[in-house]
């Protein structure tokens, strides 16, 4: 067994887990052998699947929390650190979006999309840091969006929210090389989930995002949690810093 592809013995804190590409996320560390802290909003379906997770034979916590509510990473480190006393990995899944014109959104709108997709990483990133340096093979990585590397309809503020995550990404990885922290961002285009679905069942819409994806299909929440995994395995050790796209071709594409 090589190794290098697995997580055996590795913590890792999912946040937004329980559906779409989180939940895929999940599903994909523990194959390779991490223990799991899965967190999102909704407790009746986190407990059901920290409890068919656990039938199953794997290692899984779970936590209900807001993270989009300041002050919620310090308090979700906290548990962490009474269950766990340790963490190797920290993967900041979740996020939101309300598709509307610039001009129409409220301020209310504005704080919850920057509170919900960028200010929770931060936060979290911040409460994590001793964790993840204690562990001398920290890895950090930011499910994003390719709506932070070019336009893509979702909205400016959207946008906004994911392309800070990608910066966010570089500027960590540099300020905690020296103490083993790895960071990165996966950015995925259009993919099956729950978040998308209103999206892809609208016929003009789903031709539109065909027409500019290369490989002519939406993308699977497998493909990207795998992508994800894999920048916190040793095989990704020399990689930080890096925003990965998991987009079909879509940002290749120029004519």
């Amino acid at each position: 067994m090589n190794l290098s592809w697995q997580l055996t013995h590795q913590r890792a804190l999912v946040t937004g887990g329980t559906k779409g590409i989180g939940e895929a996320i999940v599903k994909q560390l523990l194959a390779l052998g991490a223990e799991v802290f899965l967190v999102a909003r909704d407790n009746d379906l986190l407990q059901k699947q920290v409890k068919e997770y656990r039938q199953n034979g794997f290692s899984v916590e779970g936590l209900a929390a807001d993270i989009s509510q300041p002050g919620a990473g310090q308090q979700l480190l906290e548990a962490v650190q009474n269950r766990w006393g340790s963490l190797d990995i920290l993967i900041n899944n979740a996020g939101t979006n309300i598709r509307k014109p610039t001009v129409d959104y409220r301020s209310d709108e504005f704080d919850h999309l920057l509170n919900t997709n960028l200010r929770s990483g931060y936060e979290l990133c911040q409460a994590a840091y001793p964790l993840l340096k204690a562990s001398e093979k920290g890895s950090i990585v930011f499910v994003s969006s390719v709506s932070g590397l070019t336009h893509t309809s979702s909205g400016s503020i959207y946008g906004m929210t994911k392309a800070a995550l990608h910066q966010l990404a570089k500027n960590l990885a540099v300020e905690w090389a020296a103490d083993g922290i790895r960071v990165n961002a996966v950015a995925p285009w259009y993919i099956h989930t729950p978040l998308a679905e209103p999206v892809l069942t609208n016929p003009e819409r789903l031709e539109r995002i065909l027409s500019r994806t290369p490989m002519g299909r939406i993308g699977k929440p497998e493909e990207v949690a795998a992508a994800v995994a894999f920048l916190c395995t040793p095989a990704a050790g020399y990689i930080t810093g890096q925003t990965i796209a998991v987009d079909g071709g879509m940002t290749a594409w120029g004519m």
